[in-house]
C-alpha cells in the first residue's frame, strides 16, 4: 500500500501530517510552545500600546490575549489528537508555529500517518478539533466582550474593522445592548482572541478538499464531496474582491486540490450519533462564517 498522506490547513498556514518515527521527549513541541507564548504576548503587548523596545518588562500586558489565544488553538489540536488516538490512528502533539505577526503565530497542527479506518472516525477526527476550539472561543468572547468598550464612530481615528458573523452579531446585541453596525466596539484582549477562535473555527470548518469541513462533507455526503468543495472553492472568488485574504485559500486549494484521500473502509455508514455531530458542525459553520474579516 501506497504511504497514506494528508494535507490540511490550518489557521492560515498549511500543514503535513505525519506519523513521528517514535517515542521521543517532545522536546522541540515543548520549544515550539514557548517560543509562540512569547511571539503572542508581544502581539497582545503591543495591542496594548506597549513600547517593547523601551518597555521590555511590560510584555505580561499581553498575556490575556496571548494564554487565551493559545488555549483556544491548543484544544483545537487536541481534539484531533486525543480523537486520532480513540480511533487507532497515530497522530503527534501539537506543533505551535510563532510568528512576528499582528497575532504572533500562524496557528498549530499536529502530523499523523495512519490510514484514517472509515467514515466514522473521518467524521469525529474533523468535528473534534472546531467543536473543542469553538468550546473555549465561545466564552472567551462572551467574556472579552463584557470587557469591552463601546464607542461612536466619529471617536475612532481609523484602524482595522474586524467583520462580524451571526454568532458575534448576536452576542453582541445580547451581551453590550448595540448593534455591531450602528457603534465602534474596541474589543478587550480576551475578545479579539475569541473572535480570532471563531475565525479559525469556521476557516477549518470551510466544506472543501481536506480541511476538517471537507472530512465531514465526506463522511456526510461523499457522492457530493467534490461537487461541494467545487462550489466552495468558487465563491471565494467574489469573497476575495473585498477581503484579499481569500487569495490565500484559493491559492492553497490550487496547490493541494479538492480532492479527499480513500478511506481504509468506504463502506461502513454512519451512525446517527455521528450524522448530529455532523449537523451541529454544520451549523457551528453557519453561525461563525465572516465574509469580510478585516477591513482598514
Amino acid at each position: 500500500m501506497e504511504r497514506w498522506r494528508e494535507i490540511e490547513i490550518k489557521t492560515g498556514v498549511s500543514s503535513e501530517r505525519n506519523e513521528p518515527g517514535g517515542k521521543k521527549p517532545p522536546f522541540f513541541h515543548i520549544f515550539l510552545l514557548i517560543a509562540t507564548l512569547i511571539t503572542t504576548m508581544l502581539a497582545g503587548a503591543l495591542q496594548e500600546g506597549v513600547d517593547i523596545l523601551r518597555q521590555p518588562l511590560l510584555i505580561y500586558k499581553g498575556l490575556p490575549f496571548s494564554l487565551t489565544l493559545m488555549l483556544i488553538l491548543g484544544t483545537h489540536e487536541i481534539g484531533h489528537y486525543i480523537t486520532s488516538k480513540r480511533n487507532g490512528v497515530k497522530a503527534t502533539l501539537p506543533y505551535f508555529i510563532p510568528a512576528p505577526s499582528l497575532l504572533g503565530t500562524f496557528g498549530a497542527f499536529i502530523k499523523m500517518e495512519s490510514p484514517i479506518p472509515d467514515r466514522r472516525a473521518l467524521l469525529k477526527i474533523g468535528v473534534s478539533g472546531p467543536l473543542a476550539g469553538f468550546i473555549i472561543a465561545l466564552p472567551a468572547t462572551i467574556i472579552g466582550l463584557g470587557l469591552s468598550e463601546i464607542k461612536e464612530p466619529s471617536q475612532m481615528k481609523g484602524g482595522i474593522s474586524l467583520g462580524s458573523s451571526i454568532l458575534l452579531s448576536f452576542l453582541t446585541k445580547t451581551i453590550l445592548g448595540v448593534s455591531d453596525d450602528s457603534v465602534d466596539i474596541v474589543l478587550h484582549p480576551i475578545g479579539f482572541a475569541g473572535w480570532i477562535g471563531l475565525f479559525v473555527t469556521a476557516l477549518n470548518l470551510l466544506p472543501m478538499g481536506q480541511l476538517d469541513g471537507g472530512h465531514i462533507v465526506y463522511s456526510l455526503f461523499k457522492r457530493r464531496h467534490k461537487i461541494l468543495s467545487l462550489i466552495t472553492f468558487i465563491s471565494l472568488f467574489p469573497l476575495a474582491y473585498f477581503w484579499q485574504g481569500w487569495l490565500f485559500w484559493i491559492m492553497a486549494v490550487l496547490l493541494f486540490g479538492l480532492r479527499h484521500p480513500i478511506l481504509v473502509d468506504e463502506i461502513t455508514p454512519l451512525e446517527d450519533e455521528d450524522k448530529i455531530l455532523g449537523i451541529v458542525a454544520i451549523i457551528i459553520f453557519i453561525i461563525t462564517f465572516i465574509p469580510v474579516p478585516f477591513k482598514i
